[in-house]
Parts: C-alpha cells; sequence; structure tokens
C-alpha cells in the first residue's frame, strides 16, 4: 500500500500503466519526493511492440523529466551503424533520421529521393529493454500487478480506482497511462463518449525481426545498417538497426478499405505470404525485405484519435497522458517521445508547492491540459497526414517527390524544435493563473 502522509493523506498519485509512459511518470515524481503507485494490468511491467525511435525533442524531455530515464535510454539506445550518418556535434555533423526511398520501382538503394537530417539522428530503442532499464530506477515496491482498471471516480477530496478482480484503492489523484483502449479516458470522457474510444485507421502494420548478420548478407550494408524508408502507393515500409546492431527492425504498412475484424483487439495472425502478397508488384528491394521476415508474422492495426479528439485530457483529479490523452497513428515516430513530454511537464507542474492540496492538483492538472493538448492533437493529424504522404495519398502531394521532402521535412522541423524548457515554463505559468482565478 502507497504510504500516506500530511500532504497526500491518501497515498499520492496513482498512475495507471505500467509502460513507457506510466513508468517515465513514476520516475519523475519519485525523484522530486512526490509519492505515487502504479497500478498494471498485466504480470509485469510491459511494453508492447518492438522498435521505437527518440527524436531530438523527445531526448531533451527525457533528461528534464528525470536523468535517470535518459541513462536508461543511452544503455539500449541504437544509432546509425555508419559513422557517416552519426550525428557528431564536436564535428557539427548532423545524424540521419531515414533516407527515403522509391519502394515501388526497382531503383538503386545507395540513391534516395530526400534525406532527413537532425541533431541526435536516429535513436532507436527496443521498447522491453529499455522499459526494464528504466524501471531499475524505481523503487520495488511501487508497482501493483494484476490490477486490471475498470473505473475511476472521484469521492469528496480523493479518488477511488475499482479493478477487475473487485478490489479497490483510493489515491489524491489518478494519472491515466493505460494507453490506446485508456479506462481511464472512459472515466472522465463517459464509456459511449466517441471521445473515450481511438479509431480504426485502414491502415495496418507488418512486424518483423532480421538478425543484422542476416539482413547485411541479403540485402547489404547500407541497406541494412542504416534507417531506411521505402515509400510507395498505398504502403511504405520503414526498416532501422535496433539491440545494439544486432537486429534490423521491419515494420511494412499497408492501407486497406476492409474494416478491423474485432476492435477490442490489436493485433491478429498473419504470414510472410500476406505481406508479399499485400506488396505484389513492388520493388525489388522492398520484396526482398520482406521475403526475410519468418513465415508467421503478426498484422498491427494502426488506431489514433483524430476523428475524435478528446475535448479535455483533465476532470478534477484525474488526468491523462500518453496514448491514453492523445493515442496516435507511428507515421511520425513521436507517440512514445511525446509521452515523455507529458510525463516532464505533469511532474513539474505536480512538484510545486502550490499543488499539494485537492485544489492545487485540479489546477495542475488543468494547467496540463491547456498546454499539453494543442501540440499533441496536432501530432495525431500531422501523423496521420504524413502517412498519407508516405503512400502518395496526399491531396494536391501525390507522388511528387519535391513536395512529399518539403512537407515532411517542415512537419518533422515542428517535431523536433520542441522546447521542453519552454513548455514547461508555459505550464506553470498557467497553473499560476488559474490558481489564482479560482482564489478569487
Amino acid at each position: 500500500m502507497p504510504e500516506t502522509s500530511a500532504e497526500y493523506p491518501n497515498g499520492g498519485i496513482a498512475i495507471v500503466g505500467g509502460g513507457i509512459a506510466g513508468v517515465t511518470l513514476a520516475l519523475g515524481l519519485v525523484n522530486r519526493g512526490i509519492p505515487c503507485q502504479i497500478y498494471e494490468q498485466g504480470h509485469g511491467f510491459a511494453e508492447i511492440g518492438a522498435g521505437v525511435a527518440f527524436a531530438p525533442n523527445s531526448i531533451r524531455a527525457m533528461r528534464a523529466c528525470d536523468p535517470s530515464v535518459y541513462t536508461a535510454f543511452k544503455a539500449v539506445a541504437t544509432h546509425n551503424l555508419w559513422e557517416s550518418k552519426c550525428a557528431d556535434i564536436t564535428q557539427g555533423r548532423k545524424g540521419l533520421y531515414f533516407d527515403f526511398l522509391d519502394g515501388y520501382h526497382d531503383t538503386d538503394p545507395s540513391k534516395p529521393l530526400f534525406s532527413l537530417w537532425n541533431d541526435e539522428g536516429a535513436n532507436s530503442v527496443h521498447r522491453a529493454h529499455f522499459l526494464d532499464e528504466m524501471v531499475k530506477f524505481l523503487p520495488k515496491d511501487i508497482a501493483a500487478f494484476r490490477k486490471r482498471v475498470e473505473g475511476v471516480e472521484e469521492v469528496n477530496n480523493h479518488v477511488v480506482l475499482h479493478f477487475a478482480d473487485g478490489t479497490t484503492a483510493t489515491a489524491d489523484a489518478v494519472v491515466g497511462a493505460d494507453g490506446v483502449k485508456s479506462h481511464v479516458r472512459q472515466s472522465i470522457l463517459g464509456a459511449t463518449n466517441p471521445e473515450s474510444h481511438a479509431g480504426y485507421t485502414y491502415k495496418y502494420a507488418y512486424r518483423g525481426l532480421i538478425p543484422m548478420d542476416k539482413a547485411i548478407a541479403e540485402l547489404g550494408e547500407d541497406m541494412a545498417a542504416n534507417s531506411k524508408m521505402h515509400l510507395g502507393p498505398d504502403g511504405h515500409i520503414l526498416t532501422f538497426p535496433i539491440d545494439k546492431g544486432e537486429t534490423l527492425n521491419v515494420v511494412a504498412f499497408t492501407t486497406t478499405r476492409e474494416g478491423w475484424p474485432d476492435l477490442h483487439k490489436s493485433t491478429r495472425p498473419a504470414t510472410k505470404q500476406n505481406a508479399l502478397d499485400d506488396f505484389a508488384g513492388w520493388g525489388k528491394n522492398v520484396t526482398h525485405i520482406l521475403s526475410l521476415l519468418n513465415e508467421d508474422v503478426d498484422i498491427w492495426a494502426i488506431f489514433d484519435m483524430l476523428d475524435h479528439p478528446a475535448s479535455t485530457y483533465a476532470k478534477g483529479k484525474i488526468c491523462l497522458i500518453g496514448d491514453a490523452a492523445h493515442a496516435t497513428s507511428p507515421h511520425h515516430g513521436s507517440g512514445a517521445g511525446f509521452a515523455i513530454e507529458d510525463s516532464a511537464v505533469l511532474a513539474e507542474l505536480l512538484a510545486s508547492p502550490d499543488a499539494k492540496s485537492p485544489a492545487g492538483i485540479h489546477a495542475a492538472f488543468q494547467a496540463f491540459d491547456h498546454c499539453r493538448r494543442p501540440r499533441t492533437q496536432w501530432l495525431v493529424a500531422s501523423s496521420r497526414r504524413t502517412g498519407e504522404l508516405y503512400e502518395w495519398q496526399a491531396k494536391g502531394v501525390g507522388a511528387d517527390v519535391e513536395k512529399i521532402a518539403a512537407e515532411a521535412h517542415d512537419r518533422f522541423e515542428k517535431i523536433w524544435k520542441g522546447d521542453i524548457t519552454q513548455m514547461i515554463a508555459e505550464a506553470q505559468t498557467s497553473f499560476q493563473k488559474i490558481l489564482e482565478y479560482t482564489e478569487c
């Protein structure tokens, strides 16, 4: 049970969800002296999926949230394997984010259509390995597992969590970090509200891992060792190294006109042949990559909240972060990074001496909503648009390489230039204004 105190008579902040969003917030709170408890429905800390990328904005947010987050990231981060494509601040060299290739035609893979570079280059981790490293910095008794939250309600000056096993828990406040299918979101917005449910984007992805030595032997060193994006009609394929260069991560997206068969499940089994059939007629570079996948693969449905964005991320002493607040498609590779931005901002707000009372927590959550909702909901919309650019579906752009490159550059720059220090300052200013207004 979480410990109580005069400032937190109900044990502090309950965090629902033990993925990247929940654990980064917990680290930010614990190391600011704020008691918290994680409730995770699984048997242990867990993340779905394999590779995830982090851009300059999210790396800055790691440091702002807590140094341990950045330490964990550095322990498992993988970069492009060619030194010439890695960032080097001492030489004033930017790092390659992705080379963008024509995947539909038989083209020379050494001659990309265009490339995007930034101050950090490509920084990818295996989700589970990153989470394992972060968990090392948490107090051992901070998490309760096999606790599936089915509802959250405010009662006087505390919040009650209701679990599927029939038990309950109390807290001074609750933060929902419970992902795309968030139950905490339903408690804030209403279970029948369309805003409570992410929608299917009519895209799905095949995910696979290829041993790097095999990938290099089959595809060539540059293709396997560095991050590549293959563009084409109604599909795109990205590859990048993970596991310190031991593995090539493959994600192949395709657009469909058919609905997802079971909206309660994010994956369904498929085969390598299904992937090859979906990309029939594409160039030899893409078909070669797909031919290296295992015979049995999974298809992952792509959901987001663009069609019905949340009208608020906070209600009373209940708040949402990460995918629970702003589930996004992965075409910007920034969902996890924006969750870490969320954690950094919220941890700083809750660390304020004025955020210890019920009224103060409420004001902190309102300030978080005010400052984070515009940027994160822009990401959801921009990510959807970026997927259309990759797949030659964007109106007014189509397969025009110059237009794709220019628009992609502008959209990624808006993400990468995000200033976490400024975000925190703006949230703190908003917090003080809300407090002043409520005290009048």
